[in-house]
Order: C-alpha cells, then sequence, then structure tokens
C-alpha cells in the first residue's frame, strides 16, 4: 500500500515538472500556414488538455493510466497524435531486455567478484579488482559504450573478415594473463599457486593455438566431448560449492546428472531442430531442473534435499553448456547471412532488419545486438555490487559466530557458504534495488550510443519536443520497476533472514 501512494506521488510531482518544462505548441507556431498553424494548435491544445491546469491535467492524465488497472492502459497521444500505448508497447520489450540482462550479469559478477576479492583482502588480486571496478565506474557511460563500438565490433568484425587468426604474440600475451589471473586467484603454498599458474597458462596457451589453427571462431561448436569435460567440471565446482566433495550422495549426484545430459546431446539435436521456440526451451530447461532434483533425491542420502539442490544446480549448468554449443552451431549460418556479410557483432539497435532465419538465426541475432549494450550498463554496476558485496563478506567474517564456528573444527567452505554468505547477502538486496533504478536512467544514454528504439529514445524525443506523455509514460515504467524492485528487495530479507519473517 506504502508502494502505490509513494508512485502516486512520485507521478504528480513529475506530472507537474514536466508540464512547465516547455511548451508543446512551440513547433505549431513556426508553422508558416496560418490555417495550418491555427488548426495545430487546437488539436493540440484539445488532446493533450493544455487548456487545463496542470494539477487538474494530471487528473484527466491519472484516469487514463488508472485503466491498467483493468485491462484499459491509456497514456494519451503524443503531439503528432500518435497513441503513446503503441509507442510504449514497442519500446518497452527492447528496454527490458536490456536491463534484465544487464542486471543479472552485473549482480551475479559483482558478488562472485566481492565475495572473492573478502576472502584474498589485501592480496594482488584484490587491488587489481579493485582499481579496475572503479576505473570503470567512474567513466562516463557514453565514452565506455563508443569504445566498446570500436574494439569489439568494428575491430573485431574486422579480425573475423581477415580470417579470425591471432598472431603468436596475442597468444603469449594472453596466456601469460590468464595464468596470472589463475596464480593470484587461489590460495596456499608458493609453489602450488605457481604451479596452477603456469598449468593454466599452457592451457589457455593450447587452446588459443587450436582455436587460431582451426580458425574455430568462424565455425564454432563444442560437442559432446567438451560438453562432458565442461560439465565434470562445473559439477565439481558445484559440489565443491554447495556440500564438499566428501559428501559422496551429493558427488555422485552430480556426475550422474551430467552423464544424463551427454546421452541426451544425441537426440536433443533433432529436437532444436523442429519448431524450436523460446517456450519449448523453457519447457527443456524446467524439465532438466526436475530430472536432476529427482536424481539427487533418488541417490538419497543423510540430507536428500541437499543432494536434489544439487543435481538441479548441475543440471542447470550442463543444460547451458549444451545451449551454448547449439548457439555456437548456428554462429557460421548467421555470420555468413547476407543481412549480416561477415560482420556478426552489432552496433545499432536490438534487431537486424530483414534477417531471415530460423529460431537460432534470430536467437542469435537478439544475442549479438545485446551484447554491447549489456557490457556497457554491466560495467557502471559491477563496482557497486563488488565493493559492497565485499564490505559485507568482510563484516561478516570478523563477527563472533564465524570464530565459533572455526573453533568446532568446520571446514573453510562450510563457513564461508553456510554461515557468512546468506548473512552477507541481506544489505545486497538493498542496494540491487537501487542499482536497477540507477540503469533505468543509465540506459537512455546507452540506447542512444547503440541506436535502440526503446524506452530511452522515447523519453529523449519526447523530453525534446516539450511532448508530456511520452516522457510520463518512462517515467511511470521506470517508477514502477523501481518500486517493484523495492518490494522484493523487502521480499528477498524474508527469505535470508527468518527473523525478518516471523516479524511480518
Amino acid at each position: 500500500m506504502a508502494s502505490f501512494f509513494i508512485l502516486i506521488g512520485a507521478t504528480f510531482i513529475a506530472y507537474v515538472l514536466v508540464s512547465n518544462a516547455g511548451d508543446p505548441l512551440e513547433n505549431a507556431r513556426g508553422l508558416p500556414n496560418p490555417t495550418q498553424r491555427l488548426q495545430t494548435m487546437a488539436t493540440i491544445t484539445q488532446t493533450l488538455h493544455l487548456d487545463v491546469n496542470p494539477v487538474f491535467r494530471y487528473f484527466i492524465w491519472l484516469k487514463g493510466v488508472g485503466g491498467c488497472f483493468v485491462g484499459k492502459c491509456d497514456f494519451g497521444v503524443n503531439i503528432a497524435q500518435v497513441p503513446v500505448n503503441g509507442q510504449l508497447s514497442l519500446a518497452l520489450g527492447s528496454s527490458l531486455k536490456l536491463i534484465t540482462a544487464s542486471t543479472v550479469l552485473a549482480v551475479f559478477l559483482g558478488i562472485a567478484i566481492g565475495i572473492i576479492t573478502a576472502l584474498r583482502q589485501y592480496s594482488g588480486l584484490d587491488y587489481t579488482v579493485t582499481l579496475i571496478t572503479f576505473l570503470f565506474f567512474s567513466l562516463p557511460v557514453i565514452w565506455i559504450g563508443i569504445v566498446l563500438k570500436d574494439i569489439f565490433a568494428l575491430q573485431f568484425n574486422t579480425f573475423l573478415q581477415r580470417g579470425a587468426q591471432m598472431s603468436w604474440a596475442t597468444i603469449i600475451i594472453a596466456s601469460v594473463l590468464i595464468g596470472l589471473i589463475a596464480y593470484s586467484l587461489f590460495a596456499g603454498e608458493l609453489r602450488r599457486r605457481l604451479m596452477t599458474g603456469a598449468l593454466s597458462g599452457l592451457v589457455a596457451f593450447a587452446v588459443f593455438y587450436f582455436i587460431t589453427v582451426q580458425q574455430w571462431l568462424l565455425n564454432p561448436s563444442l560437442g559432446p566431448v567438451v560438453i562432458a569435460l565442461l560439465g565434470v567440471g562445473l559439477a565439481l565446482g558445484v559440489t565443491v560449492l554447495t556440500s564438499g566433495l566428501g559428501n559422496r550422495k551429493s558427488l555422485y549426484t552430480a556426475l550422474t546428472t551430467v552423464a544424463v545430459g551427454v546421452a541426451l546431446w544425441y537426440p536433443l539435436q533433432f529436437f532444436f531442430h523442429n519448431g524450436m521456440s523460446g517456450w519449448k526451451l523453457f519447457g527443456l530447461l524446467v524439465i532438466a531442473l526436475i530430472v536432476g532434483s529427482v536424481i539427487g533425491y533418488l541417490y538419497g542420502g543423510d540430507d536428500r534435499g541437499l543432494s536434489a539442490r544439487n543435481g538441479a544446480i548441475t543440471a542447470f549448468t550442463t543444460s547451458f553448456v549444451i545451449f551454448v554449443d547449439r548457439m555456437f552451431r548456428a554462429w557460421h549460418s548467421y555470420n555468413t547471412n547476407t543481412a549480416i556479410n561477415g560482420r556478426p557483432i552489432r552496433t545499432l539497435g536490438p534487431s537486424t532488419p530483414n534477417l531471415q532465419g530460423d529460431f537460432w538465426i534470430q536467437l542469435t541475432d537478439t544475442m549479438t545486438h545485446l551484447i554491447l549494450p549489456t557490457i556497457t550498463l554491466m560495467l557502471i554496476s559491477l563496482a557497486t555490487h563488488s565493493r559492497f558485496s565485499r564490505a559485507s563478506m568482510l563484516e561478516v567474517m570478523n563477527m563472533d559466530y564465524i570464530r565459533t564456528a572455526r573453533s568446532k573444527g568446520l571446514t573453510e567452505r562450510t563457513v564461508v557458504m553456510r554461515h557468512a554468505l546468506r548473512n552477507a547477502l541481506i544489505p545486497m538486496a538493498t542496494v540491487v534495488a537501487f542499482d536497477i533504478a540507477g540503469l533505468i536512467g543509465g540506459a537512455v544514454l546507452t540506447e542512444t550510443v547503440f541506436g535502440w528504439k526503446s524506452m530511452g529514445q522515447l523519453f529523449q524525443q519526447g523530453l525534446l519536443a516539450h511532448d508530456p506523455n511520452p516522457v510520463m509514460a518512462f517515467f511511470v515504467v521506470s517508477a514502477t520497476i523501481a518500486v517493484l524492485a523495492n518490494l522484493l528487495a523487502d521480499l528477498a530479507y524474508a527469505g535470508l533472514d527468518p527473523r525478518i519473517r516471523v516479524g511480518s
């Protein structure tokens, strides 16, 4: 109820400000034909109710918007007498895709980076990540977007057109960097860290060499063998984080789930080719989660719930690898499509005009258009999430109950994952809610840089033309998303802290 009144108050203030920000009749007054000028001014005045005081005009506007509760939304018309409802429906879908993708990536990567740097406090990794994240946080959104367009679109597309051949210097430098990252990520004795870094660098060198020799970037695929290796690696990682490798039931659940996924790879290829759609893809994911949970439940053990959860997470990661493999297999057809012309990383708009192709071609096109604007928005949010999660994790790790858990002989994995992580995530719920509202504002600039005809363009054009209804449509959607984000944050508190759930 409080959120509703907040939304009403916010829209009232915004409507009054927008109404006094400029003259909607400014362009009409400049028409050379007197008859047309008077007629246009009268039409705009009538449809926008400009002859009514802005305060009372707000309630006329609110009556139309209030129809959304009964399925009859009416955001009015713009100065050109075009219904804002149609403009909003076209713009909202593109903006939601962009904001959702950037938010999910920023939250997961930011929290993961923050927790890792907290556990490696004052290390070289901690200092490096802090420098990089704050560097991106301080840079303007427009500048980041332009740089990404130049490096990852123009130059990378040219690199693909020239055969996707990496030089020896590039391979060596990239391999050394990966080795240094692996060295800094792992703790323990110096010898062990050096061996880990060296092995990671050698593996990276072999992978880059294979990619260059086979021109893998032009026609990529994974295949069942690589899927199995990646699936096993992810299964081991999930097991280490959730239950530990000592829990054999949970480990067998994860490995069996991967085996089932790899065994179904061949029949899935035929299913993917026949009338695939987004809903069918979502249905397959749901089935995979159910299968993973059932496998964990059948293995049983002292904690069936833990095994079932581990199976579901492993099923999700394995399904994701299979999905990536299928996307890779569509890459060559997409890249050679006449509408793409060998330049797959797109820089303008949410989709390629006149692109013909099946579900996978269209999905690949959506992904390639999302890459650059999503990364742009994600980078400006990464510092916020990583720094807050780091500070929250450090605060929790210094609390008495953590020291008590360690004194009882619990492993560090158990202390971090079962005792510290959940409490460290509680403050992050508020940060994420505020960041979503900030991303909406950043999306206006990002959509302008990448030429998306979305909410940002609707807002910008309305503001420049002193057109109140498109601006208010943008504000209503933005305010609603912000209010819902804060509402979800309150619900997240109840899920993370049982004390809040009891008192609610």
